[in-house]
């Protein structure tokens, strides 16, 4: 088993917890993981990307080479296509739809939604609506993470345990949250995947 994971968006959306669920779970169930540097934490607002590597024996870098990635998870859709070029064949885009615009010469999100349908292999959604409906916007990363975990090769009840472990200092309430955020996600891959 190997997974290469390319995490992008937008400093303050959490792809950091993205990754300590991924990560958390996927060293729960003996596996092995490296994690690349998260660069654009520095700013809110700027472009975030961590590399992460999970498999089953061990992993000998950090950085997933070009054209190598099995998934990129985005929770902004201009910062997904900007990882394409490390994506896989076969590989699979998950992004949220919903943009957040710090830059003047953003694209028409028209253009970005075409070149998303493009890709063969991919799951976009308005995670951030989703959220919203379920009562926390907070937790859109959530819902980017369920549609992401059909293809993530680790049971979806490990990611819920690390949900449950990483927010438990937050409450029943918090944890039960983000639960439902990530429920919401994955019901929306399982009845959208190509």
């Amino acid at each position: 088993m190997k997974r290469d994971i390319i995490l992008a968006g937008v400093g303050g959306q959490g792809i950091l917890s993205i990754a300590t669920t991924i990560g958390t779970a996927a060293l729960h169930t003996g596996l092995h993981l490296k994690q690349a540097e998260v660069h654009g934490m520095s700013q809110r607002g700027g472009d975030v990307s961590s590399n992460l590597r999970i498999a089953d024996h061990e992993i000998a870098s950090d950085l997933i080479p070009y054209g190598k990635a099995d998934l990129i998870i985005s929770v902004e859709p201009m910062e997904s296509l900007r990882y394409l070029p490390l994506l896989a064949p076969g590989g699979w885009l998950i992004t949220s739809t919903k943009p957040f615009i710090n830059i003047p010469n953003y694209p028409e999100m028209d253009k970005l939604i075409m070149e998303i349908e493009h890709i063969h292999n991919h799951i976009a959604l308005d995670a951030d609506e989703i959220a919203r409906k379920l009562g926390s916007a907070r937790s859109a990363n959530m819902v980017i993470l369920g549609a992401a975990s059909p293809f993530l090769e680790i049971e979806y009840s490990e990611l819920q345990d690390a949900i449950r472990q990483i927010f438990e200092k937050k409450g029943e309430e918090i944890i039960a949250m983000n639960l439902n955020a990530l429920q919401a996600g994955r019901d929306f891959a399982e009845t959208h995947m190509n």
